[in-house]
This record gives C-alpha cells, sequence and structure tokens, in this order.
C-alpha cells in the first residue's frame, strides 16, 4: 500500500469538502493543489470528480429530513412537487453543455493560468453583487427555495453552467447568480446545496464510467480515503456556512479569490511554483 498516495488522496478530499459549496471554486483549487502533489494525470483528473460524491454525502447528511420529506410528499404535496421539479430544470442546462463541450473544455481551459484568472473575475463579481444586494434589498421576491419560481430555476441553472470553465465555483455561481435573480441569501444557498446532489453525483458517475478503463482494484484505497475525508471536511463546512450566511455576506470570499488568483499568477510569472495543466 503506498502510504504516500493515501496522504495525497487525503489532502485533497480536505480540500475538495472544504471549498466544494464556499463561493471559492474546488476544481480550481483541486487543480492547483493537485499541481503541487504531482497529481495530474488523467487518473488524478477522474479522482478529483468522483470524491465530489463524498461532498455529496455531506449535503444530503445536513439537509436529510427536508430531502427525506420532499420525496415522501412527491406524490401528494404541491411545495414537494415544485421543488423537485425546479431542480430538474435547473440541472438539466449544465447537463446538456456539459455533454457537448466538456471535453474541449477540459482541454484548453483546465490549467492555472485560466483558474486563477477565473479567480479574480468571480471576486469582483461577488464584490459587485454583495454591493448591489446590500444598496436595495427590497429587490429580493423570494425568501426561501421552496417558493422559487420554474423562472427562477431555469436561471440558476443557466448560471451553473459558467462554472464549466474551472476557477469560477458551481455554488459561486449558483448562489451569487439566484440573489441577483431576486432570492435571500438563504434561498440561494439553499437551492445550491439542492442542485448539487444531482449535479455532483451525475458528474462523478459519468466520469468513473467513462474512464473506467484506467480504473482498477488497486485504486479503491485511494479513492476511498478521497471520499471519506472529503465527505468529513464538507459536513463541517456547510454547518458552519449555513451559520455563517445568518449574519454576514461573501464578501470575505471575493477578496480571498482576488487575492489567491494575483498570487498563482504572480508566483507562475516569476517562476517561483511550476504550475502545470
Amino acid at each position: 500500500m503506498d502510504i504516500a498516495l493515501l496522504i495525497k488522496a487525503a489532502v485533497m478530499g480536505i480540500v475538495e469538502g472544504l471549498t466544494e459549496f464556499l463561493p471559492i471554486s474546488s476544481t480550481g483549487h483541486l487543480i492547483l493543489v493537485g499541481t503541487l502533489l504531482e497529481m495530474t494525470d488523467t487518473k488524478a483528473k477522474v479522482f478529483e470528480i468522483a470524491i465530489q460524491t463524498g461532498a455529496i454525502f455531506a449535503v444530503i447528511m445536513v439537509y436529510w429530513q427536508k430531502i427525506r420529506d420532499t420525496v415522501l410528499g412527491l406524490p401528494t404535496e404541491i411545495p414537494a412537487q415544485r421543488l423537485a421539479l425546479n431542480v430538474l430544470v435547473a440541472f438539466i442546462p449544465a447537463v446538456i453543455l456539459g455533454l457537448l463541450f466538456g471535453s474541449a473544455i477540459k482541454a484548453h481551459l483546465f490549467n492555472p493560468v485560466v483558474v486563477a484568472s477565473a479567480f479574480i473575475v468571480g471576486g469582483f463579481v461577488i464584490l459587485w453583487a454583495e454591493s448591489r444586494y446590500i444598496k436595495n434589498p427590497t429587490a429580493t421576491r423570494v425568501d426561501e427555495a421552496d417558493t422559487m419560481t420554474r423562472m427562477d430555476a431555469l436561471k440558476v441553472g443557466l448560471v451553473q453552467c459558467v462554472a464549466l470553465i474551472p476557477g469560477t465555483s458551481r455554488s459561486g455561481a449558483t448562489i451569487i447568480g439566484g440573489m441577483l435573480f431576486g432570492l435571500s441569501r438563504k434561498a440561494s444557498t439553499d437551492f445550491s446545496f439542492y442542485l448539487a446532489i444531482p449535479t455532483l453525483i451525475g458528474a462523478g458517475v459519468y466520469s468513473l464510467y467513462k474512464e473506467r478503463a484506467l480504473l482498477s482494484l488497486a485504486d479503491i484505497p485511494m479513492f476511498s480515503v478521497g471520499l471519506l475525508f472529503s465527505f468529513l471536511s464538507a459536513w463541517v463546512c456547510i454547518r458552519w456556512l449555513l451559520q455563517y450566511i445568518a449574519s454576514h455576506s461573501f464578501v470575505v470570499f471575493a477578496w480571498y479569490r482576488i487575492v489567491f488568483g494575483l498570487l498563482v499568477l504572480l508566483t507562475a510569472q516569476m517562476g517561483w511554483v511550476n504550475w502545470v495543466g
């Protein structure tokens, strides 16, 4: 058993869990950390996507009561039917665009310079969105994810597609996008979590199936460790985030994105870190 590889898998799992649901881009961090850990081959990319499933198990655990009530209420309860259909509507655009352009995006955009640039641009978008949200709080139309309309869901789903660009952040795009479309910070965050369940599970299953020829039984320990640490760190992060948004904005994450992106560009330009795709 390669202990060094398992330690790397644990580090990647922790990074995935801590960054998946914050508006700072888990994919961007995994690309950069994977570069530093020399985990950049095709199998490593499959690993990065697969361990997202661990983070999703954490969402299911935290929101278990809501998910259970929604599933049980589907046959008879309109709010449950509305929420489930909204998640489906928001899920479809990313599936279509991901299947059409996923390979091209991986071939040309999965590199640290693109990631760092997306970090910086996304940071300024968050600052602008938060400023707009604070100046005009009456623009909020939807206080709970249960009351979103089909058009609200479609808009959030279209914004999620922007996160196909690595470094953008799926959660950042959906949460900030939802706020710009009139959702409260809580409603945007809750719906982003609900939408993550089919999106990330689907991406993980598809990636494992597509690259199944690369995998073997010998990979089970590495994937298991990554999934476990992704689950544990995501569970801690989600519980913290839900408390944080009750009284704080996302501005601190915006500045983190900008500073971190500039740091990556600086180290690349000066040759201090040998970033690779």
